[in-house]
């Protein structure tokens, strides 16, 4: 996968374009990696993804890489969580939003720069913090 566009070039997108399209890159890890576990209900598919794209998982995502980042990773996550997108869906915050955005911008900006390896690490990364937010979820709700 990955563009053969130079880096500069990828460099000079739009946060915004670099979110775009790191969301749908995003998306097909995260459902490539659910079918790999056996997930064939369509139903349970959808309600296991949404944990890895809601706005508050990626910003816990981005949280726990900002110590790891490169110079150049760091300038597009910035450049990501200043960019104007418009409205704000209501069930989120406007900073996780923000940090979402700013972590599909480096989806982006990585899967057009042949990053692929990098993902896979954030990836791995993003899967440890949906199994501690579910871990988290269940004690909430086993102690109702």
């Amino acid at each position: 996968m990955g563009n053969k566009s130079g880096q500069q070039d990828v460099a000079n997108l739009p946060a915004l374009v670099l979110a775009y399209l790191g969301d749908a890159v995003y998306e097909l890890y995260v459902r490539n990696y659910l079918v790999s576990r056996g997930y064939t209900k369509v139903d349970k598919l959808h309600k296991q993804a949404v944990r890895f794209v809601n706005a508050a998982n990626q910003a816990e995502v981005l949280r726990t890489l900002a110590d790891g980042l490169s110079e150049d990773e760091a300038a597009v996550v910035r450049r990501g969580r200043n960019a104007k997108s418009g409205s704000v869906p209501r069930n989120v915050s406007v900073t996780d939003y923000r940090h979402g955005t700013a972590f599909e911008a480096l989806i982006g900006y990585l899967y057009l720069s042949g990053g692929e390896d990098r993902i896979n690490e954030i990836f791995e990364i993003a899967r440890q913090v949906v199994i501690a937010a579910e871990k988290e979820d269940n004690n909430e709700s086993s102690a109702d």
